[in-house]
């Protein structure tokens, strides 16, 4: 498998390249691809989502999205291995190419510090950018099993980034938690968008705001995309 940082193995990289800045995704790298056009993608899409309030969180729980790290991609890698060969640098992996032993974060997109990894010693989380909870109580307890399990463990939903730091984000949205490394956060926004449209997911007022104001000041921010299927292969289940 290719190793990845920020997207899919298909596509150029936009999530992680702008760490030191709100620039948009440079090619060269594997990630999700941009959009093509100028002018604002991002915020564009982000002034396009649905606004509703935000639903109750009733019968959330962590299994309506499947087993965690579900290989719905068939490549037999878990979904977490997957993303931490994409966007770790110096991986070492235990037994064969699929399992990562070790590797560094370099830089871990949400402080902008360099965070090792080792397995089993972990200070390395994968973070849903847009938080499980977050889509439960934004559409995605309408949804069948195989969507859910499809946002689970799409590569564009996802991202290698400091424990503890994604730890405090809880399943914050934009209107409540932004990454501290300012540097990233018209990256970090844009990928909320570009989920929340590809999943059709809605944002409160106070959210799409948020987002609004952040990728003002990126008028050229690009929209991401890739990832999987809106739908896992239907040998998936939830529990």
């Amino acid at each position: 498998m290719v190793r990845l940082r920020g997207g899919v193995a298909v596509a150029s990289l936009v999530l992680v390249a702008a760490v030191s800045g709100c620039e948009p995704g440079t090619e060269g790298s594997a990630g999700p691809v941009d959009n093509p056009g100028g002018g604002g993608p991002a915020l564009a899409a982000a002034e396009s989502l649905t606004v509703k309030g935000r639903a109750p969180k009733t019968g959330y729980d962590r299994e309506e999205f499947g087993s965690p790290w579900a290989d719905t991609d068939s490549n037999d890698c878990d979904t977490r291995d997957d993303i931490l060969q994409r966007d770790l640098e110096d991986v070492k992996f235990r037994d064969g190419d699929c399992r990562v032993a070790s590797g560094v974060l370099d830089p871990d997109p949400y402080t902008g510090e360099d965070v090792s990894f080792v397995r089993g010693r972990s200070q390395i989380d994968i973070d849903h950018i847009v938080a499980l909870s977050d889509a439960w109580q934004k559409g995605a307890q309408k949804w069948d099993d195989s969507k859910r399990i499809a946002l689970a463990n799409d590569p564009l939903n996802l991202l290698a980034v400091d424990a503890g730091t994604n730890r405090g984000k809880g399943d914050g949205d934009a209107a409540t938690w932004l990454p501290p490394n300012k540097a990233y956060r018209c990256t970090y926004v844009a990928a909320q968008v570009a989920v929340k449209k590809k999943y059709e997911l809605w944002v409160t007022s106070a959210e799409q705001s948020a987002m609004k104001r952040v990728l003002s000041a990126c008028p050229d921010q690009k929209l991401p995309s890739g990832g999987n299927p809106t739908k896992a292969p239907a040998r998936f289940h939830a529990d």
